[in-house]
């Protein structure tokens, strides 16, 4: 798996076999593409994605437990990991 960044309109941390599959759930669960959005999409190491993730608050604004990050981590499923906290 990989892991990606995306800023624009909205953040999003997200885990996904290619750009197109991050793509894809990016629309599916955080904001539509103008046709812009392959673009603002960023790879990032997966060492990066881990810590970022580890830092992440659930919708209630508690930190995510450690069971579930290694849960999302290892499973291989594509997933939004994080998204811009207004949209929650």
């Amino acid at each position: 798996m990989k892991y990606f960044e995306v800023y624009d309109p909205y953040y999003a941390l997200i885990k996904a076999e290619n750009k197109e599959a991050a793509r894809d759930e990016y629309v599916a669960n955080v904001a539509d593409d103008d046709g812009t959005l392959i673009d603002e999409i960023k790879e990032v190491d997966r060492d990066y994605a881990l810590v970022k993730y580890s830092r992440g608050k659930d919708e209630d604004g508690k930190l995510i437990p450690i069971p579930e990050i290694l849960n999302d981590f290892q499973s291989g499923e594509n997933l939004v990991l994080l998204i811009d906290p207004t949209l929650a």
